[in-house]
């Protein structure tokens, strides 16, 4: 029961501190509205990385990271998985005929607006994936922590709730997808950049992911016909399609994380057998 109190405590301290922190303080005013967005995404990420510096340091020996261990491999399974899920999306929708291209557009500091959805993905993987999970999987397990930072991370995504049950359902399996590729890699930086992937590329270059009402896209994306299919208002992540994808995705890197704990077994077996 000690437990349970100290890590429920703990969890509270650490993500309402960041929610009370990230609302007090001002974003500066700009007529420029990349650079107030940038802003806007700056100052949570700011917020998180402070708590998790402070709490962090608290228990620095009992906990480990894994932030951005393994960088060369996470960057490129994170960016390639990312580009496989939404690519996959993508094709799906287009060749269903539910999802099309419009219209093209253009707009200015293209980079900036990239740069503020890369910060917001890396603000949300730290704030749930970092020191919150760790924290919960140390003290009770994986499934747990997942369980937890899972409700944290559909918490934080409440529009979905307005958008129907399959909107839902796809943030809770994108968040174990999310979970799932940690696990595997034990880097946050593979999922912060397949969460980059879909939230920049999606939203900001095909405009088939919903982000902030102020992100603009470069083409204009439909989406019609059955609403099942094609997501409907919620874009693609209204459809049962990323719901399948997401599910097959998470399967297969689970069969990842089996294949490396053999491994390490096997490795583990002949080390005690040469003792």
């Amino acid at each position: 029961m000690k437990k349970l109190f100290i890590t429920v405590t703990k969890a509270i301290f650490f993500f309402v501190g960041w929610a009370v922190l990230a609302g007090l303080l001002p974003i500066p005013d700009s007529p420029n509205g990349a650079v107030w967005r940038f802003w806007a995404e700056l100052i949570p990420f700011l917020c998180v990385v402070g708590l998790t510096l402070i709490f962090w340091l608290m228990e620095k020996r009992k906990i480990e990271m894994h932030i951005i261990s393994k960088p060369f491999r996470s960057v490129c399974i994170g960016f390639g998985t990312g580009v496989l899920w939404l690519g996959a999306a993508i094709i799906i929708l287009a060749g269903l005929g539910v999802m099309r291209i419009t219209a093209t557009d253009t707009f200015p500091m293209l980079w900036l607006w990239l740069l503020s959805a890369l910060i917001n993905t890396i603000m949300q993987e730290l704030l749930v994936r970092g020191y919150l999970y760790q924290m919960i999987k140390r003290n009770y397990n994986v499934v747990a922590a997942m369980v937890v930072t899972t409700a944290l991370f559909t918490f934080m995504h409440g529009g979905a709730f307005e958008a129907g049950i399959v909107s839902v359902l796809n943030v809770i399996t994108m968040s174990i997808l999310m979970t799932t590729v940690l696990e595997y890699i034990q880097s946050l930086i593979a999922p912060v950049m397949m969460h980059f992937v879909w939230n920049g590329v999606g939203g900001i270059i095909f405009g088939a992911v919903s982000l902030a009402d102020d992100y603009p896209h470069l083409f204009t994306t439909v989406f019609t016909g059955n609403t099942l299919l094609s997501g409907g208002m919620p874009k693609m992540e209204g459809s049962i399609v990323v719901l399948t994808i997401n599910i097959a995705l998470t399967l297969l890197f689970l069969l990842f994380l089996k294949s490396n704990e053999k491994s390490r077994n096997v490795i583990l077996q002949k080390m005690e057998y040469r003792k």
